[in-house]
Parts: C-alpha cells; structure tokens; sequence
C-alpha cells in the first residue's frame, strides 16, 4: 500500500512526493530435499543481467504481511508454502516518476507444503532451487544475503519446527 508524505515533508519540497510502499515476501524451503533447498527467482536487473533474490510483492488492502508473503511466493514460484518464523523486514529507498520510494519489505521463512516451481509470473524470468548451504551466494542484494544466515540460525535452533 502507498501513502504519499504530507505536502509539507521537506522530501516532498521540489521533488516529487515521497511514497512510503509495503511489501512482503521470503524464503521458500523444501526440507524434503537433501540437501534442504531454497527456491529464489531471476529477475533482468538494469543491464539486462539475471539477477536472483527473493520472491517478494506488495500487500493487498486487507492482507497481512504473512499473507502477502505466502501469495507472492506461490504467485512468483509457484510453490506453495506454511509460515514458520518471521525473519524481519530490510527497506531501502529509491525514485520512480520524479517520486522518492520509501519501501519496507518483510520476510518470512516458509516451509515448501506442495505446488511446481514455475517461471509463469511475468515479472520474473526463470525460478530455481538452490542448496541452503549455498543460497546466499547467488542473491544479489546483501541484506537479503543477511536473511538467508538468518533462516539457517533459526532452522537449527528450531529443528522441532521443521518437523
């Protein structure tokens, strides 16, 4: 959802409006798999590179984060998923149109419940599983990198929780 900051906001002086968004989204496992793996999507950054990270969108009106979280992931991998721990939320800022973007993502950790990983979604190029142990590297943004640390601490402090 996007709120435009007040008109007196100092950002929004002479640059536009600044926008604040919400998304969600997260890490997907399947701990069918051994190795346990990770599914992420490719997506063409700016320089017509694949780029990889994680499935993620923006929040419906009357949808909770975790909500948006386990959609967006079945919508951009086809996988259906079962919240298991909230990893927490990265925001970061940019522009689009003259607006200044305030976007605060949440991440959650799913368990992989069913569904076929798919590339269907326009939005995204090609979808794939990578090994836990390795996911990280393949991620092009660093905090998402943090997240992927952050879902192997929890899955080996809660190993009742993967059961």
């Amino acid at each position: 959802m996007a709120k435009p900051a007040s008109p007196s906001s100092p950002r929004a002086a002479g640059r536009g409006r600044t926008v604040e968004e919400s998304s969600a989204g997260g890490l997907v496992i399947d701990l069918v798999r051994q190795p346990p793996a990770v599914a992420l999507i490719g997506r063409l950054d700016k320089r017509g590179q694949l780029s990889w990270s994680l499935p993620k969108g923006h929040v419906e009106p009357g949808e909770t984060d975790a909500q948006a979280a386990v959609r967006e992931i079945r919508e951009e991998t086809g996988i259906e998923g079962e919240v298991l721990a909230d990893l927490g939320s990265i925001d970061f800022w940019f522009m689009s149109e003259r607006n200044r973007i305030h976007k605060t993502v949440r991440h959650f950790l799913l368990r992989a419940t069913g569904g076929e990983l798919t590339d269907t979604d326009p939005e995204v190029v090609e979808s794939r599983w990578f090994d836990l142990a390795h996911a990280e590297e393949h991620l092009a943004y660093p905090d998402e990198r943090k997240l992927v640390e952050a879902a192997r601490s929890w899955l080996a402090e809660h190993p009742q929780g993967t059961a």
